[in-house]
């Protein structure tokens, strides 16, 4: 069964992966952070939030299909 934290972290983790899949980066931010109250060392959420900071201040070209392309190892 799944605790009741962990279905709150799915819920708010699945509207900020739509967000972040539209481009909605900053608002897509805002509920993995909200993830991260709930569960400090959720490693989805804080992935997400930093590939959300990059493409605030890069944003991906027109033809983005929502895949986050590593540039450093």
């Amino acid at each position: 069964m799944i605790s009741p934290e962990k279905m709150e972290v799915l819920k708010y983790y699945n509207q900020g992966l739509d967000l972040y899949r539209r481009r909605n980066f900053t608002e897509a931010k805002k509920y993995f952070q909200k993830c991260l109250e709930i569960i400090p060392d959720d490693g989805p959420s804080q992935i997400y939030i930093e590939r959300c900071d990059y493409f605030i201040q890069n944003p991906p070209p027109p033809d983005w299909d929502g895949v986050f392309v590593m540039t450093t190892k």
